[in-house]
């Protein structure tokens, strides 16, 4: 097992009830979960393997799959839906040459939709790498921007 892994089982103790804690700290390393981190990391913990998956496709926050050097959500609860989010995204995923749930080619970029991001009276609203990105406009979409 990598030693940076190791690290973090020495951080909370190899305890199986900080899964949560462990993967999200893997996922900030990798950028993702990858596979055979965590097999290593079910059979350190003595955890099923599924578990594990389980774990980790409940929550919205974790990927099996690479992700983009940076995350791009656009909102599309109702507020921003009805202020044009779903175009926003279009021209996003035109920009970007990908579809929502996909990442660039060159790691640099992925792409997700969000049911709301709680900024209804900015909407519609994209959040770049955790920064919002209020009243948005297909003509404020460029990668410069992204």
């Amino acid at each position: 097992m990598d030693k940076d892994i190791e690290q973090i089982l020495t951080r909370y103790k190899g305890k199986k009830q900080s899964i949560i804690m462990i993967l999200q700290d893997i996922q900030d390393k990798y950028n993702y979960l990858p596979q055979d981190v965590l097999k290593s990391l079910a059979k350190r913990l003595d955890i099923p393997l599924s578990k594990i998956h389980s774990i980790a496709t409940y929550y919205k926050s974790f990927s099996l799959k690479p992700r983009g050097k940076h995350l791009i959500q656009v909102c599309l609860g109702t507020a921003c839906h009805v202020r044009g989010g779903q175009r926003i995204l279009e021209e996003i995923e035109r920009e970007l040459n990908i579809r929502a749930g996909e990442t660039t080619n060159d790691l640099i970029f992925t792409l997700e939709t969000v049911n709301c991001v709680g900024a209804c009276a900015l909407g519609p609203v994209v959040v770049i790498n955790g920064n919002y990105h209020g009243q948005m406009r297909t003509t404020k979409v460029s990668k410069q921007t992204c």
